[in-house]
């Protein structure tokens, strides 16, 4: 069906041997439309060659089947020759990785290119935020109420301090175990931890987790610096990222 094909449009036409009588039978009429015809072709001076406005020449010595009859090297160089048209043609209409995730939405790039760290972040019951002064015995019990395996250390409305993690208490009490529970998570806690701005996409948070090896995520206002979420490796795995 050649109903959308116009003047305006050119048209990539592949055949080795330059004589496929499919193509060949739509030469008159891609003619009668004006399109800019390109032949990629292992044989120029064939018909389609010689009719073409463009002719990529794609010959090779020989193909790799051993009888040097199955197509194999000249659909191979087809393939990439067809990748270098595509991204010579991304690179000239500018196209980003926010055109790809708009039209791809549904893959795991889109989702990459799409979501935003506000979409995934915990917050409410589930993200887990104690005083500096709290004991480790009441960071504990904030993890498990919010199933999570961190909590913020942060003063009341005010900025980031640190975080604890399941894994700062194992360490801990490994070295030290008497009267852990008393001590103020103050003096566990990891000191400016890694974070991210909220308004970052996941990939960002995604990247940030796996450069810096960490499970947990600290999502903070770019200008307060206050806590307003967190993100668990686990978060990314749900939406497909991981």
């Amino acid at each position: 069906d050649l109903g959308l094909v116009t003047g305006n449009d050119a048209v990539i036409a592949l055949s080795y041997s330059g004589e496929t009588e499919e193509l060949l039978n739509l030469l008159p009429h891609l003619k009668r439309r004006g399109v800019t015809l390109v032949a990629v072709t292992g044989r120029p001076e064939s018909t389609l060659g010689r009719a073409a406005d463009i002719v990529l020449d794609v010959n090779v010595e020989r193909e790799a089947c051993p009888m040097n009859l199955a197509p194999t090297s000249s659909t191979t160089t087809m393939l990439v020759l067809g990748d270098a048209l595509a991204m010579v043609l991304l690179e000239a209409r500018g196209f980003g990785e926010a055109d790809f995730a708009t039209l791809h939405p549904g893959g795991s790039l889109g989702r990459a290119l799409l979501t935003k760290v506000t979409d995934i972040m915990r917050t409410g019951e589930h993200f887990a935020v104690v005083d500096p002064a709290a004991s480790i015995s009441v960071a504990l019990g904030a993890m498990t109420r919010a199933r999570t395996g961190a909590v913020v250390v942060a003063a009341p409305g005010g900025p980031l301090e640190g975080i604890f993690t399941q894994g700062d208490f194992t360490r801990a009490f490994q070295t030290d175990p008497a009267g852990i529970g008393e001590r103020p998570v103050s003096e566990l806690m990891t000191r400016n931890p890694i974070t991210i701005d909220s308004s970052k996409l996941a990939a960002e948070a995604l990247r940030l987790l796996e450069t810096h090896r960490i499970d947990d995520l600290v999502v903070v206002d770019v200008d307060s610096r206050m806590p307003l979420g967190m993100i668990d490796t686990q978060d990314l795995t749900r939406i497909g990222l991981v």
